[in-house]
């Protein structure tokens, strides 16, 4: 199945197969994609964490919102952090970024208030977002992003330290009475006319 394909056919999973995981194997090349995401000067300000352990899983779980069922009967939950902790993040730049990259933070970034350099840190995990979802569509395995966290709870029960949640994705299989799903209920978005200009 080519990209577009799978971007037709991909969605927004919102019942999964409780009984149905996620193999290792696929887990552990989710990882490494997550690993190779792209993000500005190749900052990486983020942590991803997997979460398989159904009694934190569920702990989560209760903390989010209307997408607790989901959660509880996805195969893993993935959750999104990002550094929190400016002074953590220029430590770690130092050491693994070349001088250009950490010249480019200095005198673009670090002069911006505490609160664009944390908003700019959080936009680069974003970025692993597209990457995730895509790889997900070719390995056919269904997901669920969600913003609708309780970010404090979730920083708790993962016991984070100078790194915060922004959002999680349920992963697994959907079940096949999933009314979300395409041969459902067809996708809705825009005319192209309406968000494509060519100049």
């Amino acid at each position: 199945m080519n990209f577009l394909s799978l971007a037709q056919n991909r969605y927004t999973t919102k019942k999964y197969n409780p009984t149905k995981k996620v193999s290792n194997n696929d887990i552990e090349s989710l990882k490494e994609i997550l690993r190779l995401s792209p993000s500005s000067i190749n900052s990486q300000p983020w942590k991803f964490i997997f979460v398989s352990d159904e009694a934190i899983k569920n702990a989560l779980a209760a903390e989010s919102f209307f997408n607790e069922p989901k959660i509880k009967d996805a195969s893993h939950l993935v959750v999104f952090c990002a550094v929190d902790d400016i002074a953590t993040f220029e430590n770690q730049i130092q050491q693994h970024l070349p001088e250009g990259a950490v010249g480019y933070y200095n005198q673009f970034i670090k002069p911006q208030s505490e609160a664009a350099i944390k908003s700019w840190l959080q936009h680069q995990v974003y970025l692993s977002l597209g990457c995730f979802l895509s790889a997900c569509a070719t390995m056919a395995i269904d997901a669920t992003p969600m913003e609708g966290i309780k970010i404090d709870a979730y920083n708790s029960i993962l016991k984070l330290k100078n790194y915060t949640s922004l959002f999680a994705l349920a992963i697994g299989y959907r079940d096949d009475n999933d009314t979300n799903q395409p041969s459902v209920k067809p996708k809705s978005r825009l005319h192209l006319d309406d968000i494509i200009e060519v100049v």
